[in-house]
C-alpha cells in the first residue's frame, strides 16, 4: 500500500541518503511505502544538505532526489511567518528549529498529514488547537 500526505523531516532524508546513518534501513522502508510527492520545506532541505556535506556524494545524492521531483517544496515561509515565529518562541526551551516550526505549520494546515521523522521533539509539539501531531518515528 502506497501512502501519500507525508511530511518529510531532515532525519528521514539524511537516513535514506547516508548508508551509515543509524536510521538508514528505517528510512528506506519509509520511502518504499510512499508515493510521490512527499511534502517538505526548504528549511528541511537546507538542514539535509548541511548534514550530508561530509558524506561522500551526499549532496549529489540529494540533488538527484530533488531532480526526480519526489518532494513538493511549495510551502512558503512568508505566508506563515507569524505562526512560525510563535512556534519558535513557544518551544524556545527545546529549542525548536526553524525547519521544525515550518513542518509543524505544514501539519496544522493539513491535519491528515503525518510527520515522518527521527526527531522525538515532534511528539512534544502541539498545533494551534493544542492537538498532537501525527508522527512516525523509527522503533528505538
Amino acid at each position: 500500500m502506497e501512502e501519500t500526505n507525508l511530511l518529510a523531516d531532515t532525519g528521514l532524508i539524511v537516513g535514506l541518503l547516508h548508508k551509515r546513518d543509524q536510521h538508514h534501513e528505517w528510512a528506506k522502508q519509509q520511502f518504499d511505502r510512499v508515493s510521490a510527492p512527499l511534502y517538505t520545506c526548504e528549511a528541511v532541505l537546507s538542514e539535509a544538505f548541511h548534514l550530508l556535506e561530509p558524506v561522500p556524494m551526499g549532496p549529489e545524492r540529494l540533488l538527484s532526489v530533488l531532480e526526480r521531483e519526489i518532494f513538493d517544496v511549495s510551502f512558503s515561509y512568508f505566508q506563515h511567518a507569524d505562526r512560525i515565529h510563535d512556534l519558535i518562541r513557544t518551544y524556545a526551551d527545546l529549542p525548536m528549529s526553524f525547519a521544525d516550526a515550518c513542518l509543524v505549520r505544514m501539519a496544522e494546515l493539513r491535519p491528515d498529514r503525518s510527520v515522518v521523522t527521527t526527531d522525538e521533539d515532534f511528539c512534544v509539539y502541539r498545533t494551534v488547537g493544542d492537538e498532537r501531531l501525527n508522527v512516525r518515528l523509527p522503533d528505538t
